[in-house]
């Protein structure tokens, strides 16, 4: 159960990051979420493509889990 919900948090996250990454490269100016984060342009889009890669990378080490626990096909 628990790489399940890990699974579902990480998809969550890689989707909302690569949706304000696509967002941000298209209007450079509309920073989101990370508005805050300090180095201007550069720094909130490497905030948004670490964060995506975050959350592709739980997503990928839950389903991983599960599958070696017999939980996937």
């Amino acid at each position: 159960m628990k790489f399940d919900v890990l699974q579902i948090l990480g998809a969550a996250v890689a989707v909302i990051f690569c949706q304000g990454l696509i967002r941000l490269l298209v209007h450079h100016d509309d920073r989101g979420l990370l508005g805050w984060v300090p180095g201007g342009f550069l720094g909130v889009l490497l905030a948004h493509v670490a964060l995506t890669a975050a959350g592709a990378a739980l997503t990928s080490w839950a389903h991983t889990r599960a599958k070696a626990a017999g939980r996937r096909g």
